[in-house]
Parts: C-alpha cells; structure tokens; sequence
C-alpha cells in the first residue's frame, strides 16, 4: 500500500515521502496514528501542491534541530543518586532523569530524543547521544553523583 507520510518517521522517511508500506502497517499503524495519509489521486495531487510548503517546513525543522544540537553540545547534566556500599545506585538515570536535568538547565526535548540503550547503573561521567533528526544528533555529558 503507498502512503503519503505526514510526519517524519525514523524507520520509513521524513514528511511528504510516499512510502510502500504492508497494508497491516498501514492500516493498524500509520493511519490511526495520523502519520500518514492512502496515496490516492487526489491526496498525490495536494501533497504536489504543497511540496514547497512541506520543503520549507523540513528546512526550518532541521535548521531548529541543529541549533539546538549546537546549544546542547557542551552541555554536562548532573543527576543526583542515592548510592549502598561500594557506591552501588539504589535504581538507575534513565531518559526521564536525563530529560528533567535537561528541562532544569532550559532545554525543552522531547522523550524520544533521548537515545540510552540501556539505563546507567554507575557513578561517573557517561556520555548520552540525543538524535533530534536523521541526521542531526549532539552528545551531552551526563554526571551521575551521589546524593549528599
């Protein structure tokens, strides 16, 4: 089934694409979700219509993405944790730990953003990859420290 996207998705592409896609995925996914649009006739004729306004659209989004990405760059978060014997952490910094340190340094990201494979478990300086485009990403220094 195509589908003509209306919001990026990171796995199929970026706003105005059309896109092959199984019928399930449309139908159960992209559609209900309003990421997508069927890619008949007449929404192929207003997507050509609108391709200048979706292109200006992208530009703006990537360029308020890679200032934001310069911004944050030399960026160091300090999450706080209550530590046991042999500075083991009670629990672990996860994306919403990173995300409040963010907001409290004046930075409004969203939680999808955040790119942690697993949550941190340690004291010490680990280095999180926050992905704010395809092709637009910034690394923050994330401080985990024992709580006094």
């Amino acid at each position: 089934m195509l589908v003509i996207l209306r919001e990026n998705v990171e796995t199929l592409g970026r706003i105005g694409d059309v896109v092959k896609v199984s019928e399930g995925y449309a139908r159960n996914f992209l559609l209900p979700q309003k990421l997508g649009v069927a890619a008949d006739a007449g929404n192929l004729k207003k997507i050509e219509h609108h391709k200048k306004t979706l292109e200006k659209k992208r530009l703006a989004q990537k360029e308020a993405a890679q200032a934001l990405a310069a911004k944050v760059a030399n960026l160091s978060v300090t999450i706080q944790r209550k530590v046991g014997e042999g500075d083991k952490l009670f629990g672990s910094v996860n994306a919403t730990d990173i995300l409040d340190g963010l907001k409290k340094a004046g930075f409004e990201v969203e939680k999808r953003v955040v790119q942690l494979d697993q949550p941190i478990k340690t004291l010490g300086t680990h280095s999180v990859v926050l992905k704010f485009e395809a092709d637009v990403a910034a690394n923050v220094k994330v401080v985990v420290a024992k709580e006094e």
